[in-house]
């Protein structure tokens, strides 16, 4: 472990994941919780068209990732809301119009074949020291302002007409969880990259699911499953020259093999 810690780019490999890790668990309990689960895949594979878009436009992938995500995650939340389709079905056509547009971009753009599959499947240990930092500075951030609305958003993932009843301003504390969720797509874009991300938004939460039925306990082991599949995966990787980013869900996947085992024996 100290070997590996001696390097500059496996320190900020460490950094960046754990930051990731820690907010990512969190929103992961709540997308497992609000059973949204294809939301956040549907939305992570939609970022594709957003780094497409970046490549094409000769902008930064991940700034227009971060703008498309949003767009869509909005988009999703605005056609279900007016009934007119179903969510599942809304997602299903944003994630191929995406994935469509992403590769027609692509294949118009003159420079991406290094940098795309960085951003399909990852690449955290090309990660600066700069991104380390803003990585470490989002995660606070999101955190804190979770922390602010935590109560407001737990009475919605429960019982959204009651919330109304009470006054919580139920499209604001959506939007504020639809924004954070797209800033941990696009973060991890650069972690495990777009094809992996939604296992750290999707795995984590299924696993404090089955260890636990108490809400704040669920955050706490979501977050630790989230931050161990990260330095184990880091670690494994570098012993066996593996895929970072396809190592960490390995774990992730796992991790989330014990905890079902544990349930299964335990009842």
């Amino acid at each position: 472990m100290t070997e590996i810690l001696s390097y500059g780019f496996m320190q900020r490999a460490f950094v960046a994941g754990i930051a990731l890790a820690l907010f990512a668990g969190v929103i992961s309990v709540f997308i497992v919780l609000r059973r949204v689960s294809f939301l956040g895949s549907g939305i992570s594979h939609a970022a594709f068209g957003g780094v497409a878009i970046g490549f094409f436009s000769g902008m930064n992938p991940l700034l227009t990732a971060l703008v498309y995500c949003i767009g869509v995650a909005f988009a999703i939340e605005f056609i279900s809301a007016k009934g007119r389709l179903a969510e599942d079905t809304a997602i299903g056509i944003f994630f191929s119009a995406s994935m469509a547009m992403g590769v027609m971009l692509i294949g118009l753009s003159k420079s991406y074949t290094v940098d795309l599959f960085g951003y399909l499947f990852g690449s955290i240990l090309a990660i600066s020291m700069g991104e380390a930092y803003a990585a470490i500075a989002t995660a606070v951030v999101i955190i804190l302002i979770l922390i602010a609305i935590i109560k407001d958003l737990l009475l919605i993932t429960f019982n959204e007409e009651l919330a109304v009843v009470n006054g919580v301003p139920v499209r604001l504390i959506k939007a504020i969880f639809l924004v954070s969720m797209a800033i941990a797509i696009v973060i991890g874009i650069k972690i495990v990259g777009v094809i992996l991300i939604s296992a750290l938004l999707v795995i984590p939460g299924a696993i404090a699911k089955l260890l636990t039925k108490r809400f704040y306990h669920m955050l706490m082991i979501s977050s630790i499953a989230s931050v161990l599949s990260i330095i184990t995966g880091l670690i494994i990787s570098y012993v066996y020259d593996l895929a970072p980013g396809g190592t960490i869900v390995m774990v992730l996947s796992v991790l989330f093999g014990a905890a079902f085992l544990k349930k299964i024996l335990s009842d």
